[in-house]
């Protein structure tokens, strides 16, 4: 079931949690421990003795909820009036496919593409077959493959709130707040080798000052 609510989502709270208790809540404690230093680098590094895909799975959770509570301070602004399609400026479009339901590229509103996709991560980090919670059991070889296509997808949100909704982030005061996550995810990305640096195209003079690389 979706957790995406389009324009209620002022009051919208993740609903992906990782359970207490479990080793995948304690990595998440560790990443909020180091990012509360205020070394990104540092937060980003995968934890010593660690699983690469356990470390992956719990920050693309983080990053899931991260990203959905930014769109939701901007929500009320991208309607398919304001936005009718999805695109971050206006060399880059988006079109939606998941492979399964849409298997054919569709092109949709922007709200429209969060819906689908915002829905379509919630089914993936839901499946137990690909983020596995329990201890134990081991993740799928394609793991890296949906996290990866994930990330760049989530990409394309950033993009679409800097490009076309970065107005409204300042009337909020929250552009501090935005650039210190997509900060954290770019480095996050580029220590996993997580996206191809072409889709990084449409933030690419940002992604170098923010991090000093293009």
């Amino acid at each position: 079931m979706s957790i995406f609510t389009g324009k209620d989502s002022k009051t919208f709270r993740p609903k992906k949690n990782i359970p207490e208790g479990t080793h995948q809540y304690e990595l998440m404690q560790h990443a909020a421990a180091t990012l509360g230093s205020g070394n990104l680098r540092e937060a980003v590094a995968l934890p010593d003795g660690e699983d690469v895909n356990e470390w992956v799975a719990v920050n693309t959770v983080d990053f899931f909820n991260q990203i959905n509570m930014l769109y939701g301070t901007i929500a009320e602004h991208c309607t398919p009036e304001s936005c009718p399609v999805m695109s971050a400026g206006p060399r880059y479009e988006y079109h939606w496919a998941d492979g399964q339901n849409v298997k054919k590229p569709v092109k949709c509103s922007a709200p429209k593409y969060m819906d689908y996709l915002m829905s379509w991560i919630q089914e993936q980090l839901d499946d137990e077959s690909i983020f596995p919670s329990k201890v134990g059991v081991a993740f799928p070889k394609s793991f890296m493959n949906v996290a990866k296509t994930i990330f760049k997808r989530l990409f394309r949100v950033y993009g679409h709130i800097y490009h076309q909704h970065f107005q409204s982030v300042i009337s909020l005061g929250e552009e501090a707040h935005l650039n210190t996550s997509f900060k954290h995810y770019i480095l996050f990305v580029q220590e996993f080798n997580l996206i191809d640096k072409r889709e990084l195209q449409p933030l690419a003079e940002l992604i170098e000052k923010l991090t000093g690389k293009n």
